[in-house]
C-alpha cells in the first residue's frame, strides 16, 4: 500500500510540473504562478554546460588544453602542405599572410617603387660575400684593395639610400595624403627592401626594372 501510494504522489506532482498555469477566474488576463521562480539565462546554460574547469596550473596542462580546443592534429603531411600554402600566399603578396611591417597598400605601393628601379643597394650581400673572401687570401695588397673598394661602394650605397628614400616619401606623399607615417620609416623601409637581392626579396617583385608605377 505504501508503495502505490508513493506511486501516485509521485505521478501528481509530475502532472503538476507540466501542467500550464491556471487562469485566475477572478481577472482573465492574469495566470496564476508556478510556484518557483524563473531561472536565468546564465545560470540555466551554466547548468547545461557544467562547471567551469580550473585555469591550469602548470605550462604543460596549458599546451594540452590548446591542443584540446584545436581539435585533431594534423600529420605531417598536412602541416607541410599549409605551411607551403602560406609561403605561396606569402610571396604572392596577399596581403592576410604577410607580415605586419608589410601589410597595407601603402608599403605595396613602396615596393613597387623600389623594385622598378635598378639600385646599388641590391649588390650589397655580393659585396659582403666578396669582403670575406678577401679577408682569407693571405695577400695584403688583394685585402687592402678589397677595403678600399668595400669602403667606396658603402659610401656610395648610403648616399643611394638617402636620395631613395627622401624620394619614396615625396610620392608615398603624394599618392596618399592621408598617411601619417613619419618619413624615416618610410625610407628605412624602402632602404632594406632595396638592400635585398631581387630574388630573394619578400614577397616577390610585381614589376619589373623600368616599370611606370
Amino acid at each position: 500500500m505504501r508503495f502505490l501510494r508513493r506511486n501516485a504522489d509521485e505521478a501528481a506532482d509530475t502532472t503538476a510540473e507540466n501542467t500550464p498555469a491556471e487562469v485566475n477566474p477572478a481577472d482573465p488576463s492574469r495566470t496564476q504562478g508556478k510556484g518557483r521562480p524563473t531561472p536565468k539565462r546564465r545560470e540555466a546554460e551554466g547548468k547545461r554546460r557544467g562547471p567551469v574547469p580550473p585555469p591550469p596550473r602548470t605550462q604543460r596542462e596549458a599546451l594540452k588544453r590548446a591542443r584540446v580546443t584545436r581539435g585533431p592534429k594534423m600529420s605531417k603531411e598536412e602541416s607541410r602542405a599549409a605551411a607551403a600554402e602560406r609561403r605561396k600566399r606569402m610571396m604572392a603578396g596577399e596581403d592576410k599572410y604577410l607580415l605586419p611591417r608589410d601589410r597595407g597598400p601603402v608599403k605595396a605601393y613602396i615596393r613597387d617603387v623600389v623594385d622598378s628601379r635598378r639600385n646599388l643597394m641590391g649588390l650589397f650581400m655580393p659585396l659582403a660575400i666578396l669582403v670575406f673572401v678577401a679577408l682569407l687570401v693571405p695577400m695584403p695588397q688583394v685585402q687592402s684593395y678589397a677595403t678600399l673598394l668595400t669602403t667606396f661602394m658603402l659610401l656610395a650605397m648610403i648616399v643611394e639610400g638617402f636620395v631613395l628614400g627622401r624620394m619614396v616619401t615625396k610620392r608615398v606623399r603624394l599618392k596618399f595624403p592621408s598617411e601619417t607615417s613619419r618619413g624615416l620609416s618610410i625610407g628605412w623601409y624602402s632602404f632594406i627592401r632595396a638592400s635585398q637581392l631581387r630574388r630573394l626579396r619578400v614577397p616577390k617583385p610585381r614589376v619589373s626594372p623600368g616599370d611606370k608605377v
